[in-house]
């Protein structure tokens, strides 16, 4: 197939999709992007095109690897769930079993799962963000195991954007000794050959694509006067909305607001970092795969990843809203993974799992349709229109099947 404007290959059956992509690119909606879509074990769609800069000086090659944020959650979500089937790993045991500095100031109790499930409480600082120190593992863990949480433990969902991965991060190097990252590599990218990292080497940086970031605090503006709105002229979601935005949850998940320019996730110390949250760097296809291998019982090739049980289990819902941290909304969680995700393509159809990005990517699995599904990009739009890309890429493969 040869579509003007992106490379690569797309089985004829998945023609329509490749032209939403294309368009996407032609447009300049998207400055640069990959796609991959695996199907009951093979690879249909593995497409890619536009630049890895704003200035439009360097093409995007089939092994540009780009910043995927939040979309590596589900990444961890996979270490962790592998750990969990060993048996290592006890999602109801308290996290302080497995890191006991953790256990103080009112985290005592806190459970496995309230971490992976975005119920601890902890999504958040208590102090200021060091956002020029991504590389001192140390420092955020040490911060996040001394400080007393936001909410009780267990009692509500709030979406952890970034403290998840140092939180879940630090209770896999206390089972397994590694770095999250290093065990991802180790245990799961290696055997699969899969070109995804968490902290990348520093030869990958010349491959990395630019991220371009937006303000989008114009569009929280406008989500702040509806605080000022009163009830009786408001839905119950749009209430409960307002309740979540009036409590300052998500001023507080996201404070990092150094993560605004380009330079902070463009620079050498966050993609060197591991900051297992939000920076993971990788190629749709190796995204694709992963959750196709997940969404096909398991294996692939000799190599096992996870038995059928396991997978249905971490995602399974776990947890639901309404999320104090994304405006009440009723996102539901799996063990790390994202079940329902509004406004996006996950739980659109029933088996989904996987997570989405602030930059707009989105990645899942498929169990009942044997699919894996990612869209990487590196330019971020404002939060109305966050992931239409991926909508539009997503009802038009779904309208194939």
């Amino acid at each position: 197939m040869n579509i003007e404007g992106i490379s690569g290959y797309c089985d004829p059956r998945f023609e329509e999709v490749a032209k939403i992509f294309s368009s996407a690119i032609k447009s300049s909606y998207e400055t640069g992007a990959s796609l991959a879509i695996e199907h009951q074990g093979e690879m249909v769609v593995n497409l890619w095109g536009g630049y890895q800069d704003e200035a439009k000086t360097k093409r995007w090659q089939e092994d540009t690897i780009v910043n995927v944020f939040s979309v590596t959650k589900g990444v961890v979500a996979t270490c962790a769930a592998r750990l969990i089937e060993q048996g290592l790993l006890d999602i109801h045991q308290k996290v302080s079993h497995y890191w006991p500095e953790y256990g103080c100031n009112g985290k005592q109790d806190t459970k496995v799962i309230d971490l992976l499930c975005h119920r601890a409480g902890m999504f958040g600082f208590q102090c200021e963000l060091p956002v020029d120190e991504w590389r001192d593992w140390q420092k955020f863990t040490d911060l996040l195991a001394a400080q007393a949480p936001f909410r009780a433990p267990g009692a509500s969902q709030g979406y952890h954007a970034l403290t998840f991965g140092w939180l879940v991060g630090e209770v896999i190097r206390r089972v397994d000794g590694r770095s999250v990252g290093t065990y991802f590599s180790e245990e799961i990218a290696k055997p699969l050959g899969l070109d995804f990292k968490i902290g990348v080497d520093e030869s990958d940086l010349s491959r990395c694509a630019d991220t371009l970031m937006v303000s989008n605090e114009s569009a929280l503006s406008v989500l702040k006067i509806m605080t000022y709105v009163p009830d009786i002229l408001l839905s119950k979601s749009m209430r409960g909305a307002k309740g979540a935005i009036k409590s300052g949850d998500y001023a507080v998940a996201f404070a990092a607001r150094g993560l605004d320019s380009d330079d902070a996730v463009n620079s050498a110390e966050w993609r060197l970092a591991e900051v297992p949250a939000a920076n993971g760097h990788g190629t749709a296809a190796s995204l694709a795969k992963l959750y196709g291998i997940l969404s096909n019982g398991g294996s692939r090739n000799g190599q096992h990843l996870l038995k059928p049980e396991t997978i249905k289990h971490v995602t399974s819902v776990h947890s639901g809203g309404p999320d104090t941290v994304l405006f009440g909304l009723p996102y539901q969680f799996g063990l790390g993974y994202m079940v329902n995700a509004p406004l996006t393509p996950i739980g659109v159809k029933p088996g989904m799992f996987g997570h989405t990005g602030i930059g707009g990517e989105v990645t899942f699995g498929d169990l009942n349709n044997n699919l894996g599904f990612s869209f990487v990009n590196n330019r971020q739009h404002n939060i109305g229109n966050l992931y239409k890309t991926a909508n539009n890429l997503s009802k038009a493969l779904y309208n194939v099947l």
